[in-house]
Order: structure tokens, then C-alpha cells, then sequence
């Protein structure tokens, strides 16, 4: 969720004309995370709890595509950008570690 805080945040002054361009983009990616995230948790299983952790991982890196290209073309600065993809990569590290534990107790 403050990962997508942040993107909400930080594309509140892009220009109009990217409200359903990147802006879009970006806010929806970012929702989907925790949207995916919790969507498994409520799931029967744990097989279906994974899938849609993959599906929030895939989103993850949807996210971090659509934030790099807003810094290469100037829709984005520097520090925002940087806090973001920071945060990813943990969330990301995070997800992983999730995934394997829940597919090691699969296995046990």
C-alpha cells in the first residue's frame, strides 16, 4: 500500500495530458500489488495464494517499467523515482522470500 501511495503522490503534478497516459498506468500497477496481494491471502488455497503473489510480482515490474520511462522522458524526478524502484526492489525481495517458504511447506 505505500508503495502505491507514493506513486499516487508523486503523479499528482504530471501534466493533464498524461492523466490516462502514464499516470494511469502507473496508478493502476501500483494498486494492483496489494489488490493481488490480498486477493491470494483470501484464497482456499495455497497454490492460488502463490499464483496471485506472481501476478503481484509481474505487476511490480510493470510499475518499476512504467516509472523508469517517465524519468528517461522528464515526467519524473530523480528523487521520486529513486524512493519507488527502492521500495520495489524490497517488496520484490520480500515476495520472492514469500513464495519459496510457501511452496517449501507444500512440499514438507
Amino acid at each position: 500500500m505505500g508503495i502505491a501511495e507514493l506513486c499516487y503522490r508523486s503523479t499528482r503534478y504530471f501534466p493533464r495530458e498524461e492523466l490516462f497516459g502514464e499516470v494511469a498506468q502507473i496508478r493502476r500497477a501500483a494498486a494492483s500489488v496489494p489488490a493481488n496481494i490480498a486477493e491470494g491471502h483470501g484464497r482456499e488455497s495455497r497454490g492460488e495464494f502463490v499464483q496471485f503473489l506472481r501476478i503481484a510480482q509481474g505487476s511490480l515490474k510493470e510499475l518499476e517499467t512504467h516509472v523508469l520511462l517517465c524519468q528517461r522522458v522528464g515526467l519524473s524526478n530523480r528523487e521520486d523515482v529513486r524512493l519507488i524502484l527502492d521500495r520495489c526492489e524490497t517488496l520484490g525481495k520480500m515476495l520472492r522470500a514469500l513464495i519459496r517458504s510457501l511452496q517449501a511447506k507444500g512440499k514438507a
